[in-house]
């Protein structure tokens, strides 16, 4: 499963942000938690960790759940290994190219 460019720019959002990556690993370590819960262990208002959990569920990182009044979020890894297969493939391509430079500047000599 490959990301669409649209969404590769939703994850990459999504983990830009180091308040972000710090809920995604609470929500990982917990496997998930409300926005009480994380703002009571981030150095952020509730209202922040909100919004950025909306960031996230943008992105496809997390997921929410409504339990009566709570809403309750948990990561998404699916998305998580897509991004990193994604990225591993443009690391190959890059590899590739830059090893074709090498070559080409090489037999000039």
């Amino acid at each position: 499963m490959t990301l669409e460019p649209g969404a590769v720019d939703a994850v990459l959002s999504g983990l830009a942000d180091p308040t972000r990556r710090a809920v995604l690993d609470a929500l990982a370590t917990q496997g998930g938690a409300t926005a009480t819960t994380l703002s009571a262990q981030l150095p952020v208002s509730r209202q922040a960790v909100v919004k950025h959990l909306a960031v996230l569920e943008r992105g496809g990182l997390v997921t929410s759940a409504r339990s009566g009044r709570e809403v309750r979020y948990t990561v998404r890894p699916d998305r998580l290994d897509e991004a990193a297969h994604w990225m591993a493939a443009l690391a190959t391509q890059w590899e590739t190219r830059l090893q074709a430079i090498k070559e080409l500047a090489e037999s000039e000599d």
